[in-house]
C-alpha cells in the first residue's frame, strides 16, 4: 500500500529520478567506491535536474515542494548505495539550518549555490573528545571586532573534503551555565583564513562518501556568518535532529529492503544438494522473519514521515525508528550475508558492501544508546 503522503506527482518525480540515477549513478558507483569519493560533477548534475534542496523557495533555486520529494530522493539514493548519504545530509540536514534560522542575506548568498550543486555543505558537531555530549564541545569562537576567532578541531565530518560551506557548533561563551547555553552556530566558507582540512578518514564502509577532519586555527569568520542568535545553537541543533534521525531511519529501512531483495534472488538461483537454497526450511524461515520485520518497519516509518510532514513533534517516535530500523538493518545484513554463503563474503557481490556500510547507521546522528535514553526520558522514567 502506498504511503498516504505520496501523490501522483511524487511517483512521477521518483520515476524521473530513477532514470537519472540509472544513467549517472549506478554505472559509476563501483568506481566511486574505488576512488573513495563521489565527483563534484555528479553533484552539479543533481542540481541541474532539481534533485538538490527541492523544498526551498523557488527564488533561491528550489521547487518549494513538500518534504515527500526529499523522502523519495533519500530512498532512491540509498538504493544505489549507502555512500550517497552526504547528499541527503546536504539537502535535509544542513541546508534547513539556513532556511530556518538564516538571515535574508545569508539565504540569498548561499541557497542558490546549494540548490545548483555549486556549494556542497557539511555540519561539524563531533570533536575528537565530544560526540553524543554536544554541550561538551571545546571549539571556541571569540568575537573580535567584525569577526569571530575560531579555534578547535572537528572529526567524522560527512562531506568534509568536498564541502564549500560548513556549519560548525562552537562555544561563544565557554563559561555559560548550563553549558549548552554557550553554544552557537557559525557558517565557515571554503578558503576562510585559518581553516584547513585534516585527513580524509579511511572508514570500514561508506567508501565513496568523503569523511574528514576539520581544523580551525585562529580562523577568522565574519560576524554576519552567525546562524540565528548567539547562544541558541544547542537549541537549534535539538530542533533539527528530529529530521536528521528520520533521514537515517529512512536509509536503514531502504537498505534492509534492498538486502532482502538481493538475498531472495540469490537463494532462488543458488542450488545445494540438488535443489534451490530457497526450498530449505531454514532459508524460508529466515526470509519470512526478515520480511516481517521489514514490513512492520515500513508501516511505522511511513506513518512517522506523515506526522513529521504535518509538523507534529515526533521526537520520541523518531528515536524509536532510528534505533529499531538501524538495528533491524544490521541484523538483516548478517542474515543475508549468511544466506549468500561464501559468495556473500566476496566484494563482487553487493551484499558484502551492504554488510560493511550499514553498521555506522546505529552510531551517527546520535548512537542507538542515546536514542533509548531519549525514549526513556520522554516516557517519564
Amino acid at each position: 500500500m502506498a504511503a498516504t503522503y505520496l501523490q501522483e506527482e511524487h511517483e512521477i518525480f521518483r520515476e524521473s529520478l530513477r532514470k537519472f540515477l540509472e544513467k549517472e549513478a549506478y554505472p559509476n558507483y563501483d568506481k566511486w567506491e574505488e576512488d573513495r569519493i563521489i565527483p563534484r560533477e555528479f553533484w552539479r548534475k543533481l542540481g541541474e535536474q532539481g534533485f538538490l534542496c527541492p523544498d526551498i523557495e523557488e527564488k533561491y533555486g528550489g521547487s518549494n515542494v513538500d518534504w515527500g520529494f526529499s523522502v523519495i530522493i533519500n530512498e532512491e539514493l540509498e538504493r544505489v548505495g549507502s555512500g550517497m548519504v552526504g547528499i541527503g545530509l546536504h539537502n535535509d540536514i544542513v541546508v534547513p539550518y539556513i532556511t530556518a534560522y538564516g538571515t535574508d542575506e545569508q539565504k540569498e548568498k548561499w541557497l542558490p549555490k546549494c540548490a545548483a550543486g555549486e556549494f556542497i555543505t557539511a555540519i561539524a558537531m563531533t570533536e575528537p573528545g565530544a560526540g553524543s555530549d554536544l554541550a561538551g564541545i571545546r571549539t571556541t569562537a571569540r568575537l573580535e571586532g567584525d569577526h569571530y576567532i575560531v579555534n578547535g578541531e572537528k572529526t567524522f565530518i560527512t562531506n568534509g573534503i568536498h564541502s564549500d560551506l560548513i556549519i560548525i557548533a562552537c562555544k561563544t561563551d565557554p563559561h555559560a551555565v548550563p553549558r549548552h547555553k554557550g553554544v552557537s552556530l557559525l557558517a565557515v566558507e571554503r578558503g576562510t583564513e585559518g581553516f584547513s582540512r585534516g585527513r580524509k578518514l579511511n572508514k570500514v564502509g561508506l567508501h565513496c562518501q568523503d569523511t574528514a577532519e576539520l581544523i580551525f586555527e585562529d580562523c577568522r569568520v565574519p560576524r554576519e556568518n552567525l546562524i540565528g542568535e548567539e547562544g541558541k545553537g544547542f537549541l537549534y541543533l535539538m530542533e533539527k535532529l528530529q529530521q536528521e534521525r528520520l533521514v537515517v531511519a529512512i536509509a536503514a529501512q531502504v537498505a534492509a529492503e534492498e538486502m532482502l531483495n538481493l538475498t531472495i534472488n540469490y537463494v532462488k538461483n543458488r542450488e545445494a544438494f540438488g535443489k534451490p537454497v530457497s526450498q530449505f526450511q531454514n532459508t524460508q524461515f529466515k526470509i519470512a522473519e526478515m520480511a516481517t520485520d521489514i514490513e512492520m518497519g515500513r508501516v511505522f516509518l511511513d506513518q512517522l514521515i506523515t506526522e513529521h510532514m504535518a509538523g507534529i513533534n515526533v521526537v520520541t517516535k523518531v528515536s524509536m525508528a532510528k534505533w529499531k530500523l538501524t538495528e533491524n538493518a544490521r541484523k538483516i545484513a548478517v542474515e543475508c550475508m549468511q544466506l549468500h554463503g561464501g559468495y556473500g563474503y566476496m566484494e563482487e557481490y553487493e551484499i558484502a558492501r551492504r554488510f560493511r556500510d550499514i553498521p555506522v547507521a546505529s552510531i551517527y546522528a546520535g548512537t542507538n544508546e542515546i536514542m533509548k535514553t531519549i525514549i526513556a526520558k520522554n516516557m517519564g522514567l
